[in-house]
């Protein structure tokens, strides 16, 4: 009988204590995140490079191999001219990940139409190192094998 009860005690116990988890604030490194893919879409280059450090750290394929440094105004130039390419080009954000208190990994699919009417979807991963809400790293890895012909 002492089981049962303890059982039923335990059981109860149990349920009882079971509490909506708190719902937790917004991760900073996600919000800078959310940022910077909204000025994206928007082709708000220099709101964009506003969201960097002066001269933050990337990887992309399309800058070569290595980790290579970019100014904002080199940031602002590159996203320009790849919007005269692609006019319409948008990034839609798949999941972000936060990753410890200062990065955060997103997952998303650029798209847009080339200049021959062509269209592309390209999935991409990019990893952000975000300081005092300033983005230092942005490292970004997608296919950039170009099919040849």
């Amino acid at each position: 009988m002492k089981k049962i009860l303890f059982l039923i005690f335990a059981t109860t116990s149990l349920f009882s204590c079971k509490e909506a988890a708190p719902k937790q604030e917004k991760n900073e490194c996600v919000a800078v995140a959310e940022k910077l893919y909204e000025h994206f879409n928007n082709h708000d280059w220099a709101k964009m490079a506003d969201l960097y450090i002066e001269n933050a750290e990337f990887k992309d394929p399309s800058l070569g191999t290595g980790i290579v440094k970019q100014t904002k105004k080199q940031i602002i130039e590159k996203y320009s001219a790849l919007n005269k390419v692609f006019p319409d080009i948008k990034d839609k954000v798949i999941k972000m990940y936060p990753s410890g208190e200062n990065n955060v990994i997103i997952e998303f699919v650029s798209s847009g139409t080339a200049p021959d009417n062509s269209k592309f979807e390209l999935p991409i991963c990019s990893i952000l190192t975000i300081e005092n809400g300033k983005i230092t790293q942005d490292f970004t890895y997608y296919d950039n094998f170009e099919e040849s012909k």
